[in-house]
């Protein structure tokens, strides 16, 4: 008998994130939560405790910043989780009639029209550097307090804003002027728009400002970059025009932020699915300190002013909690804690191209076989890691073993690994599912008459396009917000989705035609076998509604079984209620199909 409750709780249970802090201000914090059941910005004193909520919108509010002075909280009020909108600014205290959640905002940037978000900076002396992309394009406009925005940056091709030094004096742009956006370059400019320096290091090799020196007059910025194939980290000083590499003996991949007097990097070593912490001394040989950190994934770290340093941490077993180096639990949602899951099991598979890394969760009662899930990540540049994850969990209560791959394309595994779905993409990545799905069918850990193929975003594209091109391979599919005719998402997604096809597929649909037919799931819908459910944002930007009926009405002239569940948010949903809905939904759906009922 399931516990429907137990698998219900881990949505419902309140989180908090990783607290942002700010610079001049460490003793005032932002963080999100979902203690009213849907995600919102809250405030919280440190020096008092108070904590107060700042957002409250029906469909919730994600992104939110403080700026350096602890003055203003900016978050991003978007329609209906559509993704276009504006900035608006809260004040941290609550003064004037700011007495209610919502209340007291006021547009960020009077004089910006709505557009999608493409980064934000804030300085000390209020100044701002916002990022837009709208149908012509991507800019970047340097916004003072009682003036009228200026544009500073702008291109037909994806950009965005990376940083902004701790004096104002240097700006930080990510673009892709060379034409592709899954690998960046780096220009620093004046605030008058004039050139410092430009970082590229050429094709197929990314450069991402990942922020400056946290110190008044220090130009130095911390860089990720991938020279020798695997995400690293060095530190460029486009004033000198010198760099210095960080070199580590570590295996997997690095990233870094900046300890607030700049005299060391806080590391995040990535390798196999899970994450550790180090301290990278810059004053002196480079000495490098392991964190003391358990077993799982870091999902943030930052280092405080006092060299402690805060984490969210969590274990597929074991709920995320945010802790510190000096033992203490950070912050505390209220009520009680999400039930625990099971751990993980790492297999690694023969794959078309080199072993493949795929972890799997099997259910606490029965030797198998078991009805299998196959949980597709989106991105596809994510990956799948020793994480808490409520959806996972709860396929494991009802029984299934759930299977999540790191197919080709994935972060974590270097960069060669990431970039093979270039040029055939989709076919790429399930090829790597396949061979997955064999070897758990011939261990006989999965029924192979009782496989279920699912996933959201990129996910819910792979599914789709995997039981169209593999259908005797697949019993159920549930695909979430998924690219279903690629021909129709190119047409109506966001412009930076746009430049970021172009760079996957080699060219737009009009230049390279053939290649998105083989990648479109619409191609082979004829072939489909498996009952179809498909879960659809009517307001979704990434993978949009119209492309998605297409898919539908062509499954409908095919007589093949199907069902739609629609809903009225965008690329997902921040209300825990709402979730819970399409999660029961999704396992209703697989258990009819599987008899299981």
């Amino acid at each position: 008998m399931v516990d429907e409750e137990r698998w219900k709780a881990r949505f419902r249970a309140a989180r908090v994130s990783l607290p942002g802090w700010a610079l001049d201000a460490p003793h005032r914090s932002t963080y999100r939560s979902n203690v009213t059941g849907t995600w919102e910005i809250y405030a919280w004193d440190r020096t008092t405790g108070a904590r107060r909520q700042i957002t409250d919108r029906p469909n919730g509010t994600w992104m939110g910043r403080l700026d350096r002075a602890g003055e203003w909280i900016w978050w991003f009020a978007d329609t209906d989780g559509d993704e276009f909108g504006i900035w608006r600014r809260t004040p941290f205290d609550g003064t004037g009639d700011a007495t209610a959640p919502g209340e007291g905002s006021v547009p960020a940037v009077p004089g910006l029209e709505p557009s999608y978000p493409s980064g934000l900076a804030l300085g000390s002396s209020g100044l701002a550097l916002v990022g837009r992309t709208t149908e012509g394009g991507n800019s970047v406009h340097l916004c003072r307090p009682g003036a009228e925005p200026e544009v500073l940056y702008e291109h037909a091709e994806d950009a965005h804003v990376a940083a902004l030094s701790r004096d104002e004096s240097l700006i930080a742009i990510g673009h892709s002027e060379h034409g592709d956006s899954r690998h960046m370059a780096l220009r620093v400019v004046r605030p008058d728009g004039t050139t410092v320096a430009d970082l590229w290091d050429g094709p197929g090799k990314g450069v991402y400002g990942a922020g400056f020196a946290p110190v008044a007059g220090d130009p130095r910025l911390l860089v990720n970059h991938e020279r020798r194939g695997r995400d690293e980290m060095l530190i460029w000083d486009p004033v000198a025009g010198t760099e210095h590499e960080i070199v580590l003996d570590l295996p997997g991949e690095i990233g870094a932020d900046w300890y607030p007097d700049g005299s060391a990097l806080l590391i995040r070593h990535s390798h196999e699915a899970r994450d550790e912490l180090y301290r990278y001394d810059l004053t002196g040989a480079g000495a490098l300190t392991r964190i003391d950190t358990p077993r799982g994934v870091i999902g943030g770290a930052t280092a405080r002013p006092d060299g402690t340093v805060e984490f969210y941490w969590s274990s597929s077993a074991e709920p995320p909690v945010v802790r510190s180096t000096s033992g203490a639990v950070v912050l505390t949602p209220p009520g009680p804690a999400a039930p625990p899951s099971v751990p993980v099991e790492d297999v690694w598979v023969d794959g078309p191209g080199g072993k493949v890394h795929a972890l799997i969760s099997r259910p606490i009662e029965g030797g198998g076989p078991f009805p299998t899930v196959f949980d597709v990540h989106g991105g596809p540049t994510a990956q799948d890691e020793d994480s808490f994850v409520p959806d996972a969990a709860a396929w494991i209560d009802h029984g299934f073993a759930v299977v999540r791959v790191n197919y080709r394309g994935s972060t974590g595994y270097g960069s060669r690994w990431r970039d093979a779905i270039e040029g055939r993409v989709g076919l790429t990545e399930l090829e790597d599912i396949k061979a997955v799905r064999d070897l758990v069918v011939s261990t006989g850990l999965a029924d192979p008459g009782k496989l279920v193929l699912t996933g959201g975003s990129w996910g819910g594209f792979l599914t789709l396009l995997g039981i169209g091109t593999q259908p005797g391979d697949w019993t159920v599919a549930i695909a979430a917000v998924p690219v279903a005719d690629y021909f129709a998402a190119y047409e109506d997604e966001m412009e930076g989705l746009q430049a970021f096809d172009r760079s996957l597929f080699g060219g737009s649909p009009a230049e390279v035609p053939d290649r998105y037919r083989e990648s479109s799931p619409l191609t082979y819908i004829e072939n489909v076998k498996a009952p179809v459910l498909i879960l659809a944002g009517e307001n979704d930007p990434r993978c949009p509604i119209r492309q998605i009926d297409n898919y539908l009405n062509r499954l409908a002239e095919l007589d093949r079984p199907h069902e739609v569940y629609r809903y009225d948010a965008g690329h997902g949903s921040l209300v825990v209620e709402e979730r819970i809905k399409q999660k029961q939904a999704e396992i209703t759906f697989a258990r009819k199909h599987l008899g299981l009922t």
